[in-house]
């Protein structure tokens, strides 16, 4: 191993020193040099208005309320401050150049008309101007360190830096304000330090205050997309279990009639046409369904269908479908089926008909009891089928009609259960039977 060098070594042990001294004169450096602020926040209406038609030739169309007040403090401030330095020129019989006089009153104005474009440049600058101008002010104002115009400006300007700028800039700010302010007027050290801190202080609770703000409402916008998010799913999860019902059901009975018609026909042309204007009639029922239910999408003017939806009360009518495809149903009803909630009829109905859609497809020609009861607050359905002779599932069948019918009553807060009972299988469901389902 090579011994290392007294260079070396001497390097080493400056390093932590050296790291020290970066991070103190690091401030300063981003403060004089080469920070940079935030942008200006966007106006509000009222700091921003529009250009009054008579000064439409301004090559602006707005006028910013904040830089206008600027620039008429800056120019009342030039106007103050002058006229003040002026007056104690004549009375102190003093010798200054005029150009002088105007020179310091434009050193504690002209920072403020550029902080709210510019913070950190018109921060710098007054950092150069206002201690040229006060050297020029404390020779005419015997005992007054400060005049009310640099004292106004910086205050200001060292605000906007605190507001705009981050906290090791701000730092780097305090630092150079308070050392000036000893290299000017020592005496008057600990006022100018304690304005100086409280303007700092109160200008980055400003700026941390805002910036929580800004955080709380861009957590409040991704809520808002991550709900709105989630209500387009939703719904388009409803509108899916909806079209797979409808479609699901038809087309099955459709198939089934496809299939059986021209064997019963048997070649004779009437029973044929009679075969074949059913299969249309369960077309066009088909679309209707399809369109009522695609009618719950916004159309241009923001309107909805409004059409009833299916329920208990359309049983026969599907049950007559279902005969019509071939299976043999018996269809018993108990207790008061009248004024059910319309979510518990829908989903009732939606059940039975993914049921009979299923023997259909798997179970078709088969036996199938419907059995639907009213018992105080819950509404019983059970569907049963006997095996008939079972066709096999298509591979890869993921059961999108059970999913679609445990969703339903699970949204109601009841329970399913699906499965084979004996030779057959049987869905049984529980609805809550509440006001507001």
């Amino acid at each position: 191993m090579t011994p290392s060098s007294p260079w070396q070594v001497l390097t080493r042990r400056a390093q932590p020193v050296r790291e020290t001294v970066m991070r103190l004169v690091h401030p300063l450096v981003e403060a004089l040099a080469t920070g940079s602020p935030d942008p200006a926040r966007p106006r509000s209406r009222r700091l921003r208005r529009r250009t009054p038609q008579a000064l439409g030739l301004l090559p602006f169309r707005a006028i910013d309320l904040v830089l206008v007040g600027d620039l008429l403090l800056a120019f009342l401030l030039f106007g103050a401050g002058l006229s003040s330095l002026q007056d104690a020129a004549t009375e102190t019989h003093s010798l200054l150049d005029p150009q002088g006089l105007v020179f310091a009153a434009l050193a504690f104005s002209l920072p403020l008309a550029l902080r709210d474009r510019w913070p950190l440049a018109a921060w710098r600058s007054a950092v150069l101007l206002v201690p040229l101008g006060t050297v020029v002010s404390q020779q005419l104002l015997d005992g007054i360190p400060y005049t009310a115009a640099a004292a106004i400006t910086y205050v200001l300007v060292v605000y906007t830096v605190a507001v705009r700028s981050e906290r090791h800039i701000t730092v780097g700010a305090w630092v150079v304000s308070v050392l000036g302010a000893w290299m000017l007027h020592p005496d008057s050290m600990a006022v100018a330090t304690g304005i100086v801190t409280v303007t700092v202080l109160f200008g980055h609770n400003v700026r941390a205050r805002r910036l929580a703000i800004g955080l709380l409402i861009q957590e409040e916008r991704r809520s808002e997309r991550a709900l709105a998010g989630q209500a387009v799913l939703e719904e388009r999860a409803r509108i899916a279990r909806e079209l797979h019902d409808v479609v699901a059901h038809h087309m099955s009975v459709i198939a089934i009639q496809a299939e059986a018609v021209p064997l019963q026909a048997a070649g004779d042309a009437r029973r044929l046409e009679e075969g074949l204007g059913e299969i249309r009639v369960l077309s066009l029922a088909a679309m209707t369904e399809m369109r009522r239910v695609l009618g719950v999408l916004r159309d241009g003017d923001g309107r909805t269908d409004t059409a009833p939806q299916p329920g208990l009360g359309r049983l026969e009518e599907l049950v007559g479908t279902a005969r019509s495809a071939g299976l043999t149903v018996t269809l018993k009803l108990g207790g008061n089926l009248t004024g059910l909630p319309e979510a518990v009829s829908l989903s009732a109905y939606r059940i039975a008909q993914e049921s009979l859609s299923n023997a259909m497809r798997h179970a078709p020609g088969s036996t199938v009891s419907v059995r639907i009861t009213r018992s105080g607050t819950e509404l019983h359905l059970r569907v049963r089928n006997d095996t008939g002779s079972p066709s096999p599932a298509e591979p890869g069948h993921i059961g999108h009609g059970l999913i679609g019918m445990r969703e339903r009553v699970s949204m109601l807060g009841g329970s399913l259960w699906a499965g084979p009972v004996g030779p057959g299988f049987a869905v049984t469901a529980i609805l809550p039977i509440m006001e507001k389902a």
